[in-house]
């Protein structure tokens, strides 16, 4: 197993109100992830706010993490520029990293050919393997089967991060993509309240919101989904519905700010111009934290 298969953990990065990463609120999140045993730790994703962060700050946040991590760590490196993304891969590798999730951030939409090249860019930084980081609603930048393909021809690109299907086919949309990909090609999903269902259908990694908080029970529900165990997995999944209402109503970033905040894992907030969530929701994240440990 590789550090692209398997359920993949996804902590916030705490950070100040000026962006500098909280050192020891993100190695204490970092070391209940290591301590739960998930299979890996992916920082500086959508989760851990790279989109908000400066390169120097993201490099300190990788640093912190690398030197608290004891299993394998997924570095974010998706960035405006390619240069700059190039950079980050660099360090992430010098640092010790495992593995790099490169999404296209962009402000002029992209061609494909523009995407192709920023990940051969990013992708002769380092000899470290690449997640194609597929993730439209925040990049507004879909892949096509073609594109994923051409990707794919590339040594370090070993693996991609998919949203879920808008119809739900997760057999269809994964044998489409084994057929189109190399053998041993990595297809895991985001969007937490369906990774169940990819992984049942075959998918081989949850990349998980959830996780970063709660890491046994993800892990619980991973593995029976993995196993093909239906009945546990729902009995998991039905644990888990009030956190995946909230995620779907209000956003799982905003979502794990405040879960965090309530259970003394943080004293941070989300990054401006995001806002915390109301008080008013305050009971309902207590009873979905309730649910899951009760």
């Amino acid at each position: 197993m590789t550090a692209m298969h398997g359920l993949s953990a996804f902590p916030i990065t705490p950070t100040d109100d000026d962006g500098n990463p909280i050192a020891s609120e993100l190695a204490g999140l970092i070391d209940r992830l290591d301590r739960a045993g998930v299979d890996s730790i992916g920082i500086l994703g959508s989760t851990g706010g790279y989109a908000y962060l400066t390169p120097d700050q993201r490099m300190r946040a990788a640093d912190i993490a690398l030197d608290a991590a004891q299993v394998p760590v997924i570095v974010g490196v998706g960035a405006l520029r390619s240069d700059v993304s190039a950079r980050l891969a660099r360090h992430a590798a010098d640092a010790g990293a495992a593995g790099l999730l490169l999404a296209p951030m962009s402000y002029t939409p992209l061609t494909e050919d523009e995407v192709f090249g920023h990940f051969q860019t990013v992708a002769g930084a380092s000899d470290l393997p690449i997640c194609i980081y597929n993730n439209p609603s925040t990049t507004h930048f879909t892949f096509s089967p073609a594109l994923l393909a051409r990707l794919a021809t590339l040594p370090q690109v070993t693996a991609v991060k998919m949203p879920l299907p808008a119809d739900g086919d997760f057999a269809g949309q994964i044998a489409g993509l084994r057929a189109d990909l190399p053998q041993g090609f990595a297809i895991g999903y985001s969007g937490d309240w369906g990774c169940a269902d990819a992984l049942l259908a075959g998918a081989d990694a949850w990349f998980s919101v959830a996780a970063g908080l709660w890491p046994e029970q993800s892990l619980m529900l991973a593995r029976a989904a993995m196993a093909g165990d239906r009945a546990l997995t729902a009995e998991w999944q039905d644990r888990f519905q009030p956190l995946w209402d909230l995620f779907m109503a209000h956003g799982s970033l905003r979502v794990v700010f405040a879960a965090a905040r309530i259970m003394g894992l943080t004293t941070a907030l989300p990054p401006r111009p995001l806002l915390p969530l109301s008080h008013d929701l305050t009971p309902h994240i207590k009873a979905a934290i309730t649910a899951l440990e009760g």
